[in-house]
């Protein structure tokens, strides 16, 4: 029987280090839009929803929800625990493809990869994340709303509230956990692809306005084969340290 694959996007519009960062344009458009788009690409996920918050300031980020034809769900900001979840039972969805709205540079073949190892396997979790090689921003992880809702019962800890799937993959003794390894060629766990300062940002957007025009598709290869050309790019966010869960 097929199980329902929704791909959850955490956005919201405040942000401590770049607020609003996921309405930023890159390439003429917003950096929530590029990540639909991506998501868009995968063969699994059978559709997308935007978990964002109750607060005033999100209202455009469901208005663009809205213009591009995917769900949106509307929440709490800091129980994000819940808004996940809240969205994937508002979706009809068995199965949770948890991404966040800094993802800008996510990849849906190794999005696919991730999937395809869990529907073959035995896991409650599956993610690339366990033993961090790939540079961060393009982390991928997939469980079940059942095994979600089950979390929402056992945690009222702050920093598992905020950060969805954290509990699971720290009880290893609860969740069979599986891990999808990098290839060597993208073990460089210390490189932000991610988008939470304004360096990030300008990391970001030298990528996207080098490979976007040419190959609007452009894969996590691309950007490696960019970077090994100019390695001079790396030097824009490399200082950025970042922020620890607990």
């Amino acid at each position: 029987m097929k199980r329902k694959i929704v791909a959850t996007i955490e956005a919201r519009y405040a942000s401590s280090r770049l607020p609003g960062k996921t309405l930023l344009k890159i390439c003429g458009k917003p950096t929530l839009e590029l990540i639909v788009e991506r998501l868009k690409r995968s063969k699994f996920i059978d559709e997308i929803a935007i978990a964002t918050t109750i607060n005033p300031d999100c209202d455009a980020i469901e208005s663009l929800a809205k213009r591009l034809n995917v769900g949106c769900f509307r929440g709490s900001e800091d129980d994000v625990l819940d808004r996940v979840l809240k969205t994937a039972k508002a979706y009809k969805a068995d199965l949770i493809v948890e991404i966040t709205g800094d993802e800008t540079l996510i990849d849906p073949l190794l999005i696919d990869e991730v999937i395809d190892y869990y529907l073959k396997n035995d896991f409650d979790y599956v993610s690339n994340v366990l033993n961090r090689r790939y540079p961060r921003g393009l982390d991928t992880q997939i469980f079940s709303t059942s095994v979600l809702g089950k979390v929402a019962g056992l945690t009222n800890e702050p920093a598992d509230r905020e950060n969805v799937s954290l509990y699971i993959y720290e009880h290893p003794e609860k969740f069979k956990l599986g891990s999808v390894e990098a290839p060597e060629e993208f073990n460089h766990p210390d490189w932000r692809w991610t988008l939470d300062t304004k360096e990030d940002f300008e990391f970001l957007r030298t990528v996207y306005e080098a490979l976007y025009p040419v190959k609007k598709y452009f894969n996590a290869s691309d950007v490696l084969a960019f970077l090994k050309k100019n390695p001079h790019v790396l030097k824009i966010n490399e200082r950025i340290k970042q922020k620890a869960v607990r």
